[in-house]
């Protein structure tokens, strides 16, 4: 590789990262990491997303034409494939052919991918989650041409890969942060919608802070329906209600 081209590429990673870091959702993550591979790769025709959920199972969630993920839903209906051997620990990070029709490795998905029309694959690991259960995947690329793969290809779609990871990992990091904001607030107005609710029974009882808190309670599971709802009713209603 000239020195020209290691510095376009070197640019061309610079940006990806970039926009990978402004990605918010996985949907959008897989996407820039689809439309990168297409740009980076030439060879590459057809290009997708393998990840394998907590199950054991494979799906493709991003694709750059419908054929990818017919492809990609041939191996996993024969268990082989290019795919299946980078995404599932602990295989190799790498799947490669560059004749499929002919291939000993994948004597089911290989010709069925030849028969329609495609003859090199490669396939780079995702690894999304380091603690168990590990959730992995594959970027996966599909040329018609034979041996169309260059030993450079197939470091640039290791280099993707790992971009990938760490995107896909920060959208689900970001996921589960969201999540658990969302549940902060919702423990926070449970607790001051309960504390609205006990002041109104201290007022109307002339009763102390915990015996407030234990006709809340006792009520609540007279009625069968949750604390924070009872107190949000009582407080929102408390001209209309007496407990």
């Amino acid at each position: 590789m000239d020195i020209e081209r290691e510095s376009a590429l070197a640019a061309r990673f610079a940006d990806l990262t970039k926009t990978l870091l402004d990605a918010t959702t996985v949907a959008g993550a897989l996407e820039r990491i689809v439309l990168a591979t297409g740009e980076l790769i030439p060879s590459a025709e057809l290009v997708s997303v393998t990840l394998r959920g907590s199950d054991g199972s494979f799906h493709t969630p991003m694709e750059t034409e419908h054929a990818a993920t017919e492809l990609d839903q041939l191996q996993y209906k024969f268990d082989e494939g290019p795919c299946l051997d980078a995404a599932t620990e602990p295989g190799p990070a790498i799947g490669q052919s560059d004749d499929l029709g002919v291939s000993t490795r994948w004597p089911r998905f290989g010709p069925a991918a030849a028969e329609r029309g495609y003859h090199s694959a490669l396939a780079t690991a995702l690894i999304l989650d380091s603690k168990p259960p590990r959730l992995s995947g594959a970027l996966n690329i599909f040329s018609s041409r034979k041996a169309a793969f260059t030993q450079s290809d197939v470091n640039i779609a290791l280099l993707l890969a790992t971009h990938a990871s760490l995107a896909l990992a920060h959208t689900r990091a970001l996921d589960r942060a969201e999540l658990q904001a969302e549940n902060l607030r919702k423990a926070l107005d449970s607790r001051d919608v309960i504390g609205q609710a006990k002041g109104i029974l201290m007022h109307r009882r002339g009763v102390d802070a915990e015996k407030a808190f234990d006709i809340l309670r006792t009520t609540s599971q007279d009625l069968n329906v949750k604390l924070s709802e009872l107190a949000k009713t009582l407080a929102t209603r408390h001209l209309d209600l007496d407990l």
